[in-house]
């Protein structure tokens, strides 16, 4: 790259300031077409930090535009800039990843409506705009996540991004998914906020569910090896429910999880065993259950799998849409 080419672009604040211009003039696509092709300049000069600089401006006054799709595009290309200009993991960069997620729109879904045509047509709306947002956050979040993973962060990627991914996904979605939402908590840092999520949940769904989640909550942290957070979650949903005086369940599913975390306390593989026999019923309500559990006994007793070239979970991976790691 010659210094003549680099000398021609100005200070990319002269753009920023000019195409923020643009953006309070409503004319969204336009400036979105102008970030773009003058960002790419920048990179192109190997200018990444004012790159950068560019597609944060962007991203940030689009999504105060609630212009999720723009803003997203733009916060997409800001961290595939981190990628090309090796950026690496740390807190200022974070940071900037953080601001750009807090600009995501959180718009509540409308509720407590006439069924008329036109308050169908206003749910239906609502319901499509929400998939969008979380779609949107989803895309930038996850590629933030491989960014960190392959520029310093932790083996899963930054646990702060996970958090942020994981909390956006339940906060957001029409249809919550409480799997993805958990597979992002278990590589979060935050047991406490997993629990209230957790404990929101159980206070509106149905019957049967509650259970479950709580069980796969921490059969997904223990197929990390991370019995800690386990009990911890275990012992903040438990206090959280007491202090709103909710009902906790009790199933046989319940039972075979606690016994569980008590059993991976010391060698006991048999006992292990024995409790998958024993609660074969109640584990079998999820195939993904067991899946769960054969990489638990690999972590904790060093019990080969049957396939070793599975990836960690397998089909239930697959059945989360291929999630990041």
């Amino acid at each position: 790259m010659s210094r003549a080419r680099r000398a021609t672009l100005p200070p990319a604040q002269e753009n920023i300031d000019k195409l923020e211009n643009v953006v309070k003039q409503g004319n969204f696509y336009g400036a979105q077409q102008m970030y773009k092709s003058i960002t790419a300049r920048y990179a192109a000069a190997e200018r990444y930090s004012e790159a950068l600089e560019l597609y944060q401006a962007g991203a940030l006054i689009q999504l105060e535009h609630e212009q999720v799709t723009c803003g997203a595009e733009l916060a997409v290309l800001f961290v595939e800039t981190l990628v090309k200009g090796k950026f690496p993991y740390d807190e200022d960069t974070l940071d900037r990843v953080r601001r750009i997620y807090e600009k995501f729109p959180r718009i509540p879904v409308p509720h407590n409506l006439d069924m008329a045509d036109d308050d169908m047509q206003r749910i239906h709306e609502a319901l499509g705009a929400a998939k969008t947002r979380v779609d949107c956050c989803s895309s930038f979040l996850k590629a933030a996540i491989k960014w960190s993973t392959e520029f310093g962060a932790q083996r899963y990627g930054s646990p702060e991004i996970h958090d942020m991914l994981a909390e956006y996904i339940y906060s957001e979605s029409p249809e919550v998914d409480m799997t993805k939402v958990s597979f992002h908590f278990v590589r979060g840092k935050d047991p406490k906020k997993f629990a209230s999520t957790l404990v929101n949940f159980m206070g509106k769904c149905y019957p049967g569910e509650d259970d479950m989640a709580i069980a796969r909550a921490v059969l997904m942290y223990l197929s990390l090896g991370n019995l800690g957070d386990a009990n911890n979650l275990v012992d903040e949903i438990q206090n959280q429910v007491q202090a709103k005086e909710l009902d906790y369940p009790h199933s046989e599913l319940i039972q075979f999880i606690n016994y569980l975390l008590e059993t991976l306390e010391r060698d006991a593989l048999p006992l292990f065993n024995r409790l998958r026999q024993s609660y074969a019923s109640s584990i079998d309500r999820d195939p993904a259950l067991n899946e769960l559990l054969d990489v638990v006994a690999e972590k904790f007793y060093g019990v080969q799998r049957r396939n070793p070239m599975q990836d960690m979970f397998g089909d239930f991976f697959k059945m989360m849409g291929g999630d990041i790691m």
